[in-house]
């Protein structure tokens, strides 16, 4: 195995990311929130797993209406969290490692309760066109919904007019054609960067130019009015925009959450050629086991439409830009619960989702728990879930004559509520799992005496060691960093195998993604001389001949 600095380095390409949610990481105060002086005492345990960068979720002050993604002020901590002091000792503490620190951001959208919001809302002449307001003596101006269900407007009594929200009724959308709103904006990320911080994830970025006019939506869409919002007229010149104004001689990372995207339009936003983004979060992959219904409409894994997406970016970002890996986050179910098995199979499927996301071409997002093979939860009873979104859903499914009660609804809730992977992390089996010593915000997964942290460390086969193995292994070669794609058995419908090349090297990656024992022929393992299996999740022999007799869930990785 080698390693060597590459013509296509940038530090950010070659990193590894975690992700934190920061109420439910750890709290250093027993009030069963998550805090900053609790993240700063994990910080050893972030550089023993070995990651590079660590994607902070907001913490900035804010009402919680969206756990933090409605912010109030940009420039302040929330209470809940600590206070600056706080987040300034933790990046001190991040950057003496060795550790790189990207901020969170919402700029679509402020809180009802930040002061732009309260000025526009009174009246004030500077701030009157900070948001959209909009006159409806009928009714809501347009027939738009909101990402989180209902209309995507709002009356509001002291103004006397409707408000545009493409979230919760709290989260008003700023008015992107506004310059001064604009400039407030990049001033603003100009101030976290001086701070010290190493980048962004800007949350729904590509919703920030709407349609002039504001007209009507297509009714027969999922969510009415997308086609006004997503990618909307002026969004690559203001993201481009951004990135001249806010990011210019910054070595930074910047990472774009943008809805509705797909491979082609990435090539508008990332690289030299677009508006200079680092890479993007996208969802097509997200889709691979939703109905046409949407998020709610819950069906199996679809392999064969899995490696559709994964090698259409793969495929089309080459040479032209770079790829954001990941399978869990704030805002998805638990992993291993959705793309594998959580039970029999729960420590051999959560490998080799780990061994796909790390042997791909892109940056690998771990989400904090996906380490130690965190689960989905339960819901026991609507009052169980803290998640906005699913609480809109149960409530609209109610009224509707399609559920007669919430123990309907509730295997739909457990299988894709956000709040499956806002648990607290599960430190020990100690109670509450060691995240507080107070009541948790939100209940701990049931199985957290036998999936926590300090199990997964002590024994040397878990899902923890076998993602240290993976870092490592990315950080000592360039080949599983910028070696080619190229996808193999594209019409096999359990397995996904692909190869990457890199001036003369090949590795074979082989991940069986069901429970079952397929037996598949890969050529290029008889014509190589000698094949040496750089990693797995089982126990394998000395493969001898191409065809390869895969178990329950199982990943290998040889070079060739």
């Amino acid at each position: 195995m080698t390693s060597t600095k590459h013509g296509d380095y940038r530090w950010w390409k070659e990193a590894v990311v975690y992700q934190i949610y920061p109420r439910s990481f750890n709290d250093s105060t027993g009030d069963g929130v998550g805090d900053i002086p609790g993240i700063v005492e994990k910080v050893e345990y972030l550089d023993e797993l070995g990651v590079d960068v660590v994607w902070l979720c907001p913490v900035y002050e804010s009402p919680m209406a969206d756990n933090g993604y409605d912010i109030a002020d940009y420039r302040s901590i929330h209470p809940e969290f600590g206070a600056m002091d706080d987040w300034e000792n933790l990046l001190s503490e991040l950057h003496d490692r060795g550790i790189r620190l990207i901020m969170d951001l919402v700029v679509n959208h402020t809180s009802d309760e930040h002061e732009w919001f309260r000025r526009s809302r009174g009246g004030d002449a500077e701030y009157e066109d900070y948001y959209y307001w909009r006159e409806g003596d009928d009714g809501p101006p347009n027939n738009w919904d909101s990402f989180f269900g209902g209309s995507a407007w709002s009356y509001d009594e002291e103004r006397g007019e409707y408000y545009l929200h493409l979230f919760d009724e709290k989260q008003p959308d700023l008015n992107w054609r506004n310059e001064t709103v604009r400039e407030e904006v990049y001033e603003m990320m100009r101030w976290w960067l001086e701070k010290g911080i190493d980048g962004f994830r800007m949350d729904v970025i590509n919703l920030v130019s709407k349609t002039e006019g504001l007209p009507d939506g297509d009714p027969d869409e999922t969510v009415t009015g997308t086609e006004h919002v997503v990618d909307g007229p002026r969004s690559t010149e203001y993201i481009g925009e951004m990135c001249d104004r806010a990011f210019e001689g910054a070595d930074v990372m910047t990472v774009g959450e943008m809805i509705g995207a797909d491979a082609d339009t990435a090539l508008e936003y990332v690289g030299e050629d677009g508006c200079g983004l680092s890479m993007l979060i996208h969802f097509e992959h997200m889709s691979v086991d939703t109905g046409d219904g949407g998020k709610w409409d819950v069906v199996d894994l679809d392999l064969l439409e899995l490696k559709e997406i994964v090698t259409d970016w793969q495929e089309t970002l080459a040479g032209e830009g770079w790829n954001c890996l990941y399978l869990s986050n704030h805002d998805q179910p638990r992993a291993v619960s959705r793309f594998g098995d959580d039970g029999e199979y729960r420590e051999e499927s959560a490998k080799m989702l780990a061994t796909f996301l790390f042997t791909l071409r892109g940056t690998p997002f771990i989400y904090q728990g996906q380490e130690i093979g965190m689960t989905n939860t339960t819901f026991e009873e609507p009052a169980d879930i803290r998640d906005v979104e699913a609480e809109n859903f149960v409530e609209s499914s109610l009224e509707s004559d399609v559920y007669d009660s919430y123990e309907e609804v509730r295997p739909i809730v457990e299988s894709r509520s956000r709040d499956n992977a806002r648990t607290p992390i599960q430190w020990s089996a100690d109670e509450h799992a060691g995240f507080t010593d107070g009541e948790p915000w939100i209940d701990v997964a049931d199985d957290y005496e036998a999936v926590n942290v300090e199990e997964a460390r002590a024994d040397r086969g878990s899902v923890w060691h076998y993602y240290r193995e993976l870092i490592d292994l990315r950080r000592e070669d360039d080949l599983f960093v910028y070696g080619e794609y190229d996808l193999l058995l594209p019409d096999h419908p359990e397995v996904f195998a692909y190869a990457r090349t890199l001036a003369g090297r090949t590795l074979l990656v082989v991940c069986n993604f069901f429970d079952g024992e397929p037996a598949v022929d890969l050529p290029a393992l008889a014509d190589a001389a000698s094949p040496e299996l750089v990693t797995g999740n089982y126990r394998t022999e000395t493969q001898s001949d191409e065809t390869v007799e895969l178990r329950p869930y199982e990943a290998r990785v040889y070079e060739l």
